[in-house]
């Protein structure tokens, strides 16, 4: 492995037209796949170390998120009758909204994994990805929707109506479109170094994973510390949640306002 075979896989994935953001990833997990090899013996190199290369525009992805009203919006519109298929869909895509949940997460939650018996319900599990073990507290909004089907019987003893993530994805969207969520989202990418735009309309954009951030991003703007987020998440570190934080703009709007009455709140005290 030298590191002109990299840069000829690096050369390979562009020619075939991938983002520059899709080819980053494959090169973190070749380097992943290269440390492992180092740690265990099968390769004596350093490329993994070495072999760093930067990608044009990689920091600019854009989050694809709910705002609250939006949110609120999609969790209580009425789908009409012949569409009536598509709130199942919706009902899953918002409990992961409010619980943070990733896909193969809530595809496989069971009635058992939500524990009642306490002053305050949450759900226990052992995540899929990462095998870590999470207790999330359960709001009012992720309560009602597993009350919805607490008496509805699915099929391998599922705990809300779960379809394939493909399907789920195709009827989000069209879901989405229906409720009217068609916000215009500027999609900016790169290849190489060309710069490619798109705006779109938000519905088109969402996927199941949009649930889990639409929970982290509300979460942000609701002032929640970010160390609690990471407890209901499973976030490991601090730098998986920067690019959530950036684009909250709503508490950077708030907390900025705090200046403009700092003169008025200092004079109030004195006086006390």
């Amino acid at each position: 492995m030298t590191k002109e075979k990299l840069q000829g896989f690096v050369k390979y994935l562009q020619d075939a037209g991938q983002m520059n953001t899709t080819v980053s990833k494959y090169m973190s997990y070749v380097r992943w796949f290269l440390r492992w090899a180092c740690n265990n013996g099968y390769y004596n190199g350093l490329l993994h170390e070495q072999y760093k290369p930067r990608f044009k525009g990689i920091d600019c992805k854009e989050v694809i998120f709910l705002s609250w009203e939006e949110l609120q919006h999609f969790l209580n519109y009425q789908f009409p009758e012949n569409r009536s298929s598509l709130s199942c869909v919706r009902d899953v895509f918002c409990f992961c909204c409010f619980t943070g949940l990733r896909y193969s997460d809530v595809a496989r939650l069971r009635p058992c994994d939500v524990k009642r018996t306490t002053n305050k319900p949450f759900i226990s599990i052992v995540t899929m990805k990462t095998e870590d073990r999470l207790h999330i507290e359960l709001n009012k909004y992720a309560l009602q929707i597993l009350d919805k089907y607490k008496n509805i019987h699915f099929p391998k003893g599922l705990a809300l109506p779960v379809i394939s993530n493909a399907k789920m994805n195709e009827y989000l969207k069209e879901a989405a479109e229906i409720a009217g969520i068609k916000e215009p989202v500027r999609i900016v990418f790169f290849k190489g170094n060309k710069r490619y735009e798109n705006v779109l309309p938000k519905c088109e954009l969402l996927t199941t994973h949009s649930g889990r951030k639409t929970f982290i991003c509300n979460a942000i703007r609701l002032g929640i510390p970010t160390n609690v987020i990471m407890e209901w998440t499973g976030h490991s570190d601090y730098k998986a949640m920067k690019p959530y934080i950036k684009i909250v703009d709503a508490v950077k709007e708030e907390n900025m306002s705090k200046f403009d009455t700092f003169s008025e709140e200092r004079r109030s005290n004195s006086k006390k």
